[in-house]
């Protein structure tokens, strides 16, 4: 994935963080969602797809497949939420299903927000977080999806570079109260 594209989703995550006043996790996407007045529907999936969203009578509109697990659809949700965020609605053919690494450059930029959005690393290194299942339970995510982060987390905690950037540093200390309160050691 190109590193600017990575940039302007992971930025685009913490920036809602941040302008959404969220300081504790899970992160709650509905919520997020029902305040910006983009509506979420629960659907009876045709193909493999988990989600999409779309524009309808100019309102925004995330379908979820209402036979995933929760945590399935709240990175869905996420996602989905990443394509209206990064301005895609309408410019590309969408499709959220498992992540792949075949995945195009636009599905990879709403998988990067989503997790960013979803388990931003910034906060499970406040935690010590030290592995998936820490993951997954405080962020309320698939295994899956905490492995994938884990792998992440991992890479970053050897470069030791949290917030060096100005706007992670921002959700850091919106979250620093609930860091303080909720950490693994």
């Amino acid at each position: 994935m190109d590193y600017k594209i990575y940039q302007q989703s992971r930025d685009a995550a913490w920036q809602l963080l941040i302008d959404m006043n969220i300081s504790e996790l899970p992160v709650r996407v509905t919520k997020i969602c029902k305040e910006l007045n983009i509506i979420i529907r629960m659907y009876e999936p045709v193909g493999d797809t988990d989600g999409y969203c779309c524009k309808m009578n100019g309102q925004f509109v995330i379908f979820i497949n209402k036979n995933v697990s929760l945590q399935r659809q709240r990175f869905t949700a996420a996602h989905e939420l990443g394509h209206i965020i990064l301005g895609h609605i309408g410019k590309y053919e969408l499709t959220n299903r498992e992540p792949s690494v075949n995945d195009n450059p636009i599905e990879q930029a709403a998988n990067v927000f989503a997790v960013r959005l979803l388990a931003p690393a910034c906060v499970l290194w406040g935690l010590g977080v030290t592995n998936a299942a820490q993951i997954a339970k405080v962020c309320d995510i698939s295994m899956q999806s905490a492995e994938f982060r884990m792998t992440r987390m991992s890479e970053l905690m050897k470069r030791n570079k949290f917030l060096s950037s100005s706007l992670e540093a921002q959700v850091y200390k919106q979250f620093e109260e609930y860091i303080n309160k909720n950490k693994f050691k």
